[in-house]
């Protein structure tokens, strides 16, 4: 291979893995500033406990099923999440159930 389009392809290579380090990083803090608000009821990083359960560590699966259920108006009793959801699609809460599912309870 020419030097020439060994270096191309070095480069292209190089901007491409800073392009996907960028683009998760930005979804990274996107996702913390989503679950900001979370915290105002379960505490920082989801490890409030008490009456209001706490979320960190628990399964992404339950979690998002947990929060689609809220959204869908199917948790009898809901006190504030059913309204809470509704302002989040569905991806994210997806991303959030993730993000909570990721922190050591």
């Amino acid at each position: 291979m020419p030097k020439v389009i060994r270096t191309l392809t070095f480069g292209a290579v190089a901007l491409l893995s800073v392009s996907a380090v960028a683009s998760e990083t930005a979804s990274h803090a996107q996702t913390r500033l989503l679950a900001a608000a979370c915290a105002n009821c379960h505490g920082t990083d989801g490890k409030l406990g008490g009456a209001i359960p706490a979320i960190a560590g628990r399964p992404a699966s339950v979690l998002e099923r947990q929060l689609l259920a809220f959204k869908q108006g199917q948790v009898p009793g809901a006190t504030i999440m059913d309204r809470i959801s509704r302002g989040y699609s569905d991806e994210e809460l997806r991303q959030l159930a993730q993000h909570f599912s990721r922190i050591t309870r």
